[in-house]
């Protein structure tokens, strides 16, 4: 027995959620459960089966309130997953979706989001930390966050001064999708993207509602860096972004319903988007541009001032769990750097070239860095181009 229980002294609330947690999923066995907590007699009363233990779940529940807000990206989630969350803790998840991190950073800095978790990406984390909009982890309450399991790549974002701010979500790549029903040419470029838009495939592209992306990938076009902040090598891509808005269908984020319904035929995505609509659609393709472009890792992260503060915690940590992410996995198609998730995935998720581009595509792909998401210049670049 952990020595926090020893002599028999009661154990507290928040303890009993923290031990309950655990157990639910699958961090500790029934047996460390029943005696930590005192309910070994109460269990043998009751019945061994565990959602039958109607009292648990009603403490529980009572806990951490009816409802937790989650601030994240569009089509990320498997929402049954935030139904059995709900049928266990009594929480209902209440999710909003965002287009970018600038709209995240701006919401969080007006204040009154009413935010409890949010879904920051890396290179935006320091910038929480800076602005004091971000709180340090407590650990303790996220028995499922493991720091050996992660691949660093992809988890050290979150850790700032020594300080452990956001958890690993999952990683991917931005490269853009393709109905190759429609589109004849072979695409590996995102000098064919933007060229194509502008010619052959006018009025069916859509670009991201999203300085990063939209503006690093019209930079690779000239060879540039994803990241440039330089005046004149930032012109240029404002140069060709202009040039190209007039044959966009649309700048959105939310970009797969066009390409379901074949109004877009070309669409900047994200990994996830790029293999929920290849699985649905074979026939729309995953393109990495061979010039390079982002590479990317996002976050769990705990606002300042979160209302629900135990039930952010509570939804972390069940969407922490190595079974649940599996399930998220196979829902929203992106990989994850958890290596106690990864053991769970089929083989054919593992190697599937969307998810894990091979090496070459990889190489020249580049981490956001924390100065664009601030950077006046791109922020006037991307203002103009929306307005244009």
């Amino acid at each position: 027995m952990s020595k926090d229980y020893k002599d028999n002294l009661p154990i507290s609330r928040q303890k009993f959620i923290e031990e309950l947690l655990r157990y639910r999923n699958g961090s500790v066995s029934r047996r460390h459960f029943l005696g930590v907590t005192g309910l070994g007699l109460a269990t043998a009363a009751l019945g061994s089966a565990m959602p039958e233990l109607a009292g648990i779940k009603s403490a529980y529940a009572g806990a951490i309130g009816d409802v937790v807000s989650l601030a994240t990206w569009p089509n990320y989630h498997d929402l049954k997953n935030f139904d059995i969350f709900a049928e266990q803790t009594g929480a209902k998840v209440k999710m909003e979706a965002f287009g970018s991190n600038e709209e995240m950073l701006a919401k969080l800095q007006a204040g009154g989001t009413g935010w409890d978790v949010f879904v920051p990406t890396n290179y935006t984390i320091t910038t929480y930390v800076e602005l004091d909009l971000i709180e340090p982890l407590e650990l303790s309450k996220l028995p499922n966050y493991d720091a050996k399991a992660f691949d660093q790549r992809f988890a050290a974002p979150g850790t700032v001064n020594g300080k452990v701010y956001a958890v690993p979500k999952d990683w991917g790549t931005t490269g853009y999708v393709v109905n190759t029903k429609k589109v004849s040419d072979k695409m590996n470029s995102w000098k064919q993207f933007f060229d194509l838009t502008m010619t052959k495939y006018s009025g069916r592209t859509t670009v991201h509602d999203y300085q990063l992306t939209t503006i690093g990938n019209a930079l690779k076009y000239f060879g540039y860096s994803f990241n440039s902040v330089d005046t004149a090598e930032l012109a240029k891509a404002e140069e060709l972004l202009l040039k190209v808005k007039p044959h966009l269908f649309a700048i959105t984020s939310d970009y797969q319903p066009p390409m379901r319904n074949g109004d877009a035929w070309l669409a900047m995505a994200w990994t996830g988007d790029g293999k929920q609509l290849h699985n649905d659609m074979p026939e729309i393709d995953y393109v990495l541009g061979k010039e390079g472009g982002e590479i990317w890792s996002d976050f769990y992260a705990v606002p300042k001032g979160s209302p629900h503060r135990d039930a952010a915690y509570a939804l972390i940590n069940f969407l922490l769990d190595p079974a649940v992410n599996a399930r998220e996995v196979l829902a929203h198609g992106y990989p994850v750097a958890d290596s106690r998730t990864n053991a769970l995935l089929p083989k054919e998720i593992l190697n599937d070239p969307i998810l894990y581009p091979a090496a070459e595509l990889l190489a020249p792909l580049e981490f956001g860095a924390a100065a664009t998401l601030t950077d006046p210049n791109r922020a006037e670049l991307i203002a103009r181009f929306k307005s244009a």
